[in-house]
C-alpha cells in the first residue's frame, strides 16, 4: 500500500530529496519556497513547512522581505510559530554578519557598493525609520 500524499513518511521523503537537492545541485537549484521549507525543517519537525513558505513568500512578496520581517509580523503567519520566527531571523543575522566581514576593516571607497548592500540588507524592510552615520577612518 503506497503512502498517502501528506503521511509522515511522504513528508519525511520530501525532505530528505529536498536536503539532498540542494546538497548535490546546489541553492540555486531551489525555488525561494524551497529554501525557505529548508530553513524551517528543523524548527517544525512535524510540520509540512511547504505550505507556510508559500503562504511567507505571499504575504511578504519575496524571500529577502520573509527573512527581514518584522518577528511580530512572521509569527502572526499561521503555523510558523516563534520556533518558525527564530530560525528565519537566525538567516538574516547570519547574512547580515557574512556581509558585515565584507566591509568591515577593508577601505571604504573600494567595497561602497557592498556598504551600500550592506545598508539595505540592514535597513530596507524595517518598519522604523534609521539612519547611520558613515564615518571615514583616519589613514
Amino acid at each position: 500500500m503506497a503512502d498517502k500524499p501528506d503521511s509522515p513518511a511522504n513528508h519525511a521523503g520530501h525532505r530528505r530529496r529536498l536536503r539532498d537537492r540542494f546538497l548535490n545541485a546546489g541553492p540555486e537549484a531551489l525555488a525561494d519556497y524551497e529554501l525557505l521549507e529548508l530553513i524551517l525543517f528543523s524548527a517544525l519537525p512535524r510540520v509540512d513547512t511547504k505550505a507556510i513558505a508559500k503562504t511567507l513568500l505571499e504575504r511578504f512578496g519575496g524571500f529577502f522581505a520573509v527573512i527581514s520581517a518584522d518577528p511580530r509580523r512572521l509569527d502572526e503567519v499561521k503555523g510558523v510559530g516563534r520556533a518558525g520566527v527564530v530560525a528565519l531571523k537566525a538567516v538574516q543575522a547570519a547574512a547580515l554578519a557574512y556581509m558585515r566581514d565584507e566591509i568591515m576593516d577593508k577601505p571604504i571607497l573600494s567595497s561602497w557598493d557592498k556598504l551600500l548592500r550592506y545598508c539595505k540588507a540592514s535597513m530596507g524592510h524595517n518598519t522604523t525609520e534609521q539612519f547611520r552615520i558613515l564615518l571615514r577612518a583616519a589613514n
